[in-house]
């Protein structure tokens, strides 16, 4: 599978972004599928995930104001995320892999096999 995310760029706080993850070589309608971000000299998060089973996980931090969603016809899956905070900074990285849907495991980068190269999402005061 190899994953295309888009969709970053800069936006004032409390604006709005929707990043896009097509995926390519295989359907990803059995695959999990999950948002991970990283900020300069911070480790990386989990900020999104859906399990082909059709839960979705979300850290506390980002509940109410970031949505995952999938649409299988395009094999594409999207992160809308709102109300933006200039702690949302960060290069985001969509994932995809086979496994058991509970929260840990989504929110866990090592569950994933495939990774995106990451788009940009800077959000200003």
């Amino acid at each position: 599978v190899q994953l295309q995310a888009s969709g970053g760029g800069l936006v004032q706080a409390g604006g709005s972004l929707r990043l896009s993850c097509a995926a390519s070589g295989r359907t990803i309608t059995t695959y999990a599928m999950g948002w991970f971000r990283q900020a300069p000299g911070k480790e990386q998060e989990f900020v999104a995930g859906f399990h082909w089973g059709g839960s979705t996980y979300y850290p506390d931090f980002v509940k109410g104001r970031f949505t995952i969603s999938r649409d299988n016809a395009k094999n594409t899956v999207y992160l809308q995320m709102d109300s933006l905070k200039p702690e949302d900074t960060a290069v985001y990285y969509c994932a995809a892999g086979r496994f058991s849907g509970t929260y840990s495991r989504t929110a866990t980068p090592s569950s994933y096999d495939y990774w995106g190269q990451g788009t940009q999402v800077t959000v200003s005061s």
